[in-house]
């Protein structure tokens, strides 16, 4: 559905509409942009609290900078839409995550205001930092450079990294630190609490910013840096408790401003474009400032769905019948059943006790479940090093976070053996977020290391007995247990926990015409198709592998030995995933069916819905029983010659 905008806002087409305005005009400027984002979202879905956080720094910034030419690098790029908005794709909003319109984060190929690609957090400092670099190298001087990043982003480690080499690179570049205490869910760790300290150290600032105003009335204008440099280190070391960590690292530090006054905003980064060197300006926003709803539940409002914008009451489909849970729930709640009956067990996530439903277990039993704030490797070799001590420590991550952990999983936890268990939530095509989020690679880079096990179960059941039996006391490898977003297929899902034997399969349906072997959710789409296909006389036999490796060699063997057409289903990469693996033991065993394999193609799958994205990458119910006929028609031919 298409918003119409507010009478300024529809005469800003670019950036450089933006700039032809008074600045008294920007206040309702940021007034129609905040307006039409709540509309937007309100009807077609989307990121909602992040965006309204940043409306007034968004105007200031195109208002200010030279963009395009001048490089903005938002980090995430939940908290973009204003950015999109402004940048020549308002008529086209309304297409906003949905397939085949525009992307819900900044991306290169989308626009060249998008200056770089974004959707996993923590990335703008370097990337900004070695834009700045370049165009210095490439004799640019003028061009600027601009990295946003939250407070939560901060939390990891690439950012310090980065810090540590601005900081000593004399690169002329400016590092916006957006300070609204959230990522998705509030902030954890010790430096939450340090930004809370210099940002409410009142005395500081209004002392700073007094005798800021106060030298800069004095005959010569601005005055010198180093002596201002020299009267502002003396302030901190009376005022504050701690030195600056950001002054530390070697930038220029400024702050705290308000980050929805975007009069002063425009002011300061004015102020800001006439200092060289690296820098950083720290500024507090409201996440969901100026929807009062989001405002008081900033996790529930980072992306409701579709809501209605007056009384604030999110849509929720009613059933006449029970539904199946969302596997995320299983999990959550099923750990907590384990964990009253085994006192070993543990669990973290990194940043997510939302979205992996971890939030149940962290209120029940806060020490045994921890959210380590937005820091993958830091999860990974903490599970090991809780493993070490004996505890049945259950990893929550991601997929596409894990790959943010790789050398961890490998060096700290594979190599020793350790019975970590990876519980890869948003395994597969996770839909409207697109190519940054799918989970589409796991099953191709676990599967290479060593001492490693991976599994995929194809229900409720099968996710809960998966984690029975990686907790038990015999378990002693790291064992991957992935899973799709969203919906699985039993509503009565309770089932007690069963010990399920490693690299053993399940024949689902017998069959002599053609043998599909699946792992994971996608064996619910060969049980319908294999369903359709009895139908029309058609006799398909159906395994569903459970294991990818180990692969159950009983039924390989089976497989290899009885079929002449074989079908692989998963929902990852075909590119050393499991249909890969199948291929690997009928080469290595000298069998010869003709395989087919269905999944993630080799490509960059975009953003839509999961049934839009499994009927594209070709397979969903239809496109089974679609490949089973025409396989089985074509052997049919070749054998009539």
């Amino acid at each position: 559905m298409e918003i119409k905008a507010g009478p300024l806002l529809q005469t800003i087409d670019f950036p450089s509409d933006l700039r032809k305005l008074k600045k008294d005009d920007l206040q309702q400027v940021c007034n129609e942009l905040r307006q039409f984002i709540i509309d937007s979202v309100s009807v077609n879905g989307g990121h909602f609290g992040a965006s309204l956080g940043v409306v007034e720094l968004t105007v200031a910034l195109h208002y200010v900078f030279n963009t395009p030419d001048d490089n903005l690098v938002w980090d995430v790029g939940h908290q973009a839409y204003g950015h999109k908005i402004l940048t020549g794709r308002r008529n086209v909003f309304h297409t906003n995550r949905k397939y085949n319109g525009i992307s819900g984060f900044p991306k290169r190929s989308e626009s060249v205001y998008d200056a770089f690609g974004v959707g996993h957090s923590s990335t703008s400092i370097s990337a900004a930092l070695g834009m700045s670099i370049a165009a210095k190298l490439n004799g640019d001087v003028n061009k600027q450079h601009v990295a946003i990043i939250g407070d939560g982003a901060m939390t990891a480690g690439l950012p310090f990294e980065a810090l540590q080499h601005a900081g000593t690179s004399g690169a002329d570049m400016l590092i916006i630190l957006n300070d609204n205490n959230m990522s998705i869910d509030p902030n954890v760790g010790s430096l939450k609490e340090y930004l809370t300290d210099i940002t409410t150290s009142k005395t500081y600032n209004k002392v700073r910013d007094d005798v800021w105003n106060m030298i800069g009335k004095l005959p010569g204008g601005r005055f010198h840096q180093k002596m201002a440099s020299k009267i502002e280190a003396g302030l901190k070391g009376v005022v504050s408790k701690t030195s600056n960590l950001f002054e530390g690292l070697g930038l220029r530090y400024f702050g705290q401003v308000d980050g929805h006054n975007v009069l002063k905003l425009v002011e300061t980064l004015r102020d800001l474009q006439k200092i060289k060197g690296p820098k950083l300006l720290h500024i507090n926003t409201i996440k969901g400032k100026g929807y009062e709803l989001a405002e008081q539940d900033q996790t529930l409002w980072h992306a409701p769905g579709l809501f209605d914008k007056v009384t604030g009451k999110i849509n929720k489909v009613v059933y006449d019948s029970p539904q199946p849970p969302k596997y995320q729930d299983v999990f959550g709640k099923s750990i907590i059943e384990l964990a009253n009956k085994n006192k070993k067990i543990m669990a973290v996530t990194p940043a997510m006790p939302s979205g992996c439903s971890l939030k149940f277990m962290m209120a029940e039993m806060p020490d045994r479940a921890f959210d380590v704030g937005i820091c993958e490797q830091h999860a990974v070799t903490l599970s090991a090093g809780l493993a070490v001590e004996g505890m049945k420590v259950f990893c929550n991550i991601y997929s596409s976070f894990m790959q943010r952990a790789y050398d961890q999983v490998v060096h700290d936890v594979a190599i020793q053996k350790l019975p970590v268990i990876f519980c890869l939530d948003r395994a597969g095509l996770v839909g409207d977020d697109g190519p940054t989020h799918h989970g589409v690679y796991d099953i191709a880079y676990m599967r290479c290391i060593p001492n490693m096990i991976i599994s995929a179960p194809m229900n409720e059941k099968e996710l809960r007995d998966l984690m029975y039996t990686a907790q038990l006391d015999d378990m002693d490898l790291p064992i991957v247990i992935r899973y799709p977003r969203g919906e699985g297929v039993m509503p009565e899902w309770q089932t007690p926990f069963e010990k399920m034997e490693i690299g053993k399969g399940q024949l689902v349906q017998d069959g002599e015409d053609i043998a599909i072997l699946s792992i994971g959710h996608p064996g619910n789409f060969v049980i319908q198709a294999c369903q359709k296909l009895k139908e029309q006389g058609i006799q398909p036999a159906h395994y569903n592998m459970r294991f990818v490796k180990p692969l159950d060699e009983e039924i390989m063997h089976e497989v290899g030995r009885q079929f002449k057409q074989v079908i692989t289903i998963e929902d990852g990469t075909i590119v050393g995933g499991f249909g890969s693996a199948c291929l690997e033991f009928f080469s290595l065993h000298h069998y010869t069916p003709t395989v087919t394999m269905l999944g993630i193609p080799d490509r960059l799958v975009e953003h839509g819905k999961p049934s839009e994205l499994h009927k594209e990458c070709g397979y969903d119910t239809d496109a089974v029983v679609e490949k089973v006929k025409y396989l089985l028609s074509k052997t049919l031919t070749h054998s009539t010659f």
